[in-house]
């Protein structure tokens, strides 16, 4: 067998890099969970220091700045020192802001943790449902959306939409579906504070964290949550039903899509935000396709299979996918309405 060395070196990169990387993960999560990258914007500050605001062991967190320097996330000194630039701490150090990387790295590890299952799941072909994930997987997919979510919802996505925003501004009726922990719901209740969000999502769970989540943000009043399917949610004459990162997840996203109408008023409006992706393979071939594709064998192939209905879209569907299943469930308009490095935004009429 004739091997390339300057070809193999170039995959022994990619690899030490991933390894690196993967291992990096559960470092990420520690500084998030002990609140080393938050003590570390009031840097510089030594090992010793760092443990002492942190309440933590300075030899651990010795190991852990060092490799935290090595990928590039804590910045050092020649004095032993470690602190964060702003666009480290832009990422890393700010759970509200725009964005939050350690959200994601949370999500991974939960996600990760299912793997004898999902092996065994590539072998039967059965699903996994979202229900019976690691309790991080429920708490990272917040943290890693939630973010992109206040940068863009209010500011981009909503405006974005054919005379919505004038709707929810005076008073309207919204259906958030598959809210999970119902991040979505507080944004659209706290900017529209005539509107009222009946948010719903399959999993008890989730809905029971959501009800806190309204509840610490104010907007309980606003805002009523059930635990139904897509294809079961109450109510209808929505001014605006909204699906946000879900749709692929879902076994039956046709039937969903048929419920959506039904439960939509004459001239309502289904805002479907869905992960940035083509419409063909070779199109997501790039960081952000693999992010999706790693994350969509996990979890979202996985809760599709476990469903009834028989699909499973996938995480990096593509436009194309989306437009077809609209199509199919009977709506007549449907455009690209906004689009982020991660997401992708239509807007569907009847």
């Amino acid at each position: 067998m004739a091997i390339n060395e300057n070809k193999l070196n170039e995959f022994i990169g990619r690899f030490v890099g991933d390894l690196g990387a993967t291992v990096a993960a559960g470092n990420v999560v520690i500084g998030h969970r002990l609140g080393l990258y938050k003590a570390l914007t009031h840097g510089p500050l030594t090992p010793g220091e760092l443990a002492e605001r942190t309440e933590t062991d300075p030899r651990y967190v010795t190991e852990w700045l060092r490799g935290q320097a090595a990928g590039g996330y804590v910045d050092r000194d020649g004095d032993d020192r470690y602190v964060l630039s702003e666009e480290q701490a832009f990422a890393l150090a700010n759970p509200d802001g725009p964005l939050y990387a350690p959200g994601a790295f949370l999500l991974a590890l939960g996600a990760l943790r299912a793997e004898p299952r999902i092996t065994e799941a590539f072998r039967s072909g059965a699903g996994l449902g979202w229900n019976e994930q690691d309790a991080d997987v429920f708490v990272g997919c917040e943290q890693f959306f939630r973010p992109g979510y206040i940068a863009n919802l209010v500011p981009s996505w909503i405006p974005a939409l054919d005379g919505v925003e004038a709707k929810l501004r005076s008073g309207a009726r919204i259906a958030d579906v598959g809210c999970g922990l119902g991040a979505s719901s507080v944004l659209m209740a706290t900017a529209y504070p005539r509107s009222t969000v009946h948010a719903s999502d399959y999993h008890q769970g989730s809905i029971d964290l959501a009800h806190k989540r309204a509840a610490d943000a104010g907007v309980a009043d606003r805002v009523s949550f059930e635990a139904a399917g897509a294809q079961q949610f109450s109510g209808d004459h929505y001014d605006l039903v909204t699906t946000f990162d879900c749709l692929h997840d879902m076994g039956d996203p046709l039937g969903a899509a048929r419920h959506i109408r039904d439960a939509l008023a004459p001239e309502g409006t289904w805002m479907i935000v869905e992960p940035a992706a083509g419409d063909t393979v070779a199109d997501n071939m790039n960081p952000v396709g693999r992010v999706y594709y790693g994350f969509s064998t996990f979890l979202c192939v996985p809760n599709a299979m476990s469903q009834p209905g028989g699909y499973a879209l996938g995480a990096q569907a593509g436009e194309a996918a989306v437009r077809q299943l609209v199509t199919d469930a009977g709506f007549t308009r449907f455009r690209r309405a906004s689009e982020t490095p991660f997401n992708n935004v239509y807007e569907a009429r009847r």
